[in-house]
């Protein structure tokens, strides 16, 4: 498959917000640059009030930068508005019309986006079935539940099968059922060629699910690229070994990779019985806390 350079791409990217007339301007974005790539699910990393919220607003023009540049690439389109119509977007909040039922609301969103009443339809129901809201489609929003209204917004998102989906926090407040399907749903729209970027706190998420990361800390672009780089970079070169003693008792050790062949050699020796030696692998929430420190 061809890969372009990126589907959008910050640089050096500024915003400040004016809280008051008295006080400075607080920086939400600081010189931030990153790039998203085509047909990968890129994870955007940051506690709450790292900027990620704003660097997502920015890319749809809700708010204004300061200064840098936010490019799109031609595949998204050739103006803003092509480029509009080809991203699904599910806000951290969204909002629905409690008074539609979730087919008119989808049915609404589809007509925004210039289909046809028959081509809502079939789309609605396969990515409703596939989110299993199906059941609910002719039921009031404002009887649906925190977990029915996040497939009703991923349902909207795909109404008009986009190349890049936008999520911010798309797994905040959902159970572990919830969670689970919404994270095989992104891994199964990334195989059919969605580009998908999604922003989250929550490091074990991003790690389960991305081959790309950009971390923000206070406003700060940490680190942006391959989550497998990252780890490699931030390696320690340990391994653990785990050896029983003559009594049964079972011991572990952790090394440096430097000392792996004189701990072989003294625990041989002894006549302890080896029954694992394994590489230590840094959790990706575990380079992330040090990075941020």
């Amino acid at each position: 498959m061809y890969y372009y350079i990126f589907m959008i791409e910050f640089k050096e990217v500024e915003k400040k917000f004016k809280v008051d007339f008295w006080a400075k301007p607080f920086i939400a974005l600081d010189n931030v640059s990153f790039t998203v790539l085509p047909s990968k699910i890129t994870g955007f990393l940051g506690a709450n009030g790292a900027g990620k919220t704003t660097s997502i607003k920015s890319i749809f023009k809700f708010i204004p930068i300061d200064s840098g540049e936010i490019n799109y690439s031609s595949e998204l389109g050739q103006n803003f508005k092509e480029v509009l119509s080809n991203i699904g977007y599910v806000p951290e909040r969204p909002y629905f019309y409690p008074h539609l039922t979730g087919e008119e609301f989808v049915t609404y969103m589809g007509k925004l986006q210039d289909m046809k009443v028959p081509d809502i339809r079939s789309q609605m129901m396969k990515w409703a079935e596939r989110f299993k809201i199906d059941h609910a489609l002719s039921r009031k929003i404002h009887g649906y539940s925190k977990g029915m209204l996040q497939r009703l917004g991923f349902v909207t998102a795909l109404i008009h099968n986009p190349q890049m989906i936008i999520l911010d926090e798309p797994l905040s407040g959902l159970d572990p059922v919830g969670r689970k399907e919404i994270k095989e749903a992104m891994l199964e729209l990334n195989k059919i060629g969605k580009t998908i970027f999604f922003s989250s706190h929550i490091v074990s998420d991003v790690e389960e699910v991305c081959s790309e990361v950009v971390v923000l800390e206070k406003g700060k672009n940490l680190y942006s690229g391959p989550i497998d780089n990252l780890i490699e970079k931030n390696n320690k070169s340990e391994f653990k070994l785990t050896y029983k003693l003559p009594d049964g008792r079972i011991e572990i050790v952790k090394e440096s990779e430097l000392k792996k062949k004189d701990l072989l050699e003294k625990t041989l020796s002894s006549g302890y019985e080896i029954l694992s030696m394994n590489p230590l692998r840094p959790s990706l929430e575990e380079i992330v806390y040090n990075i941020r420190k």
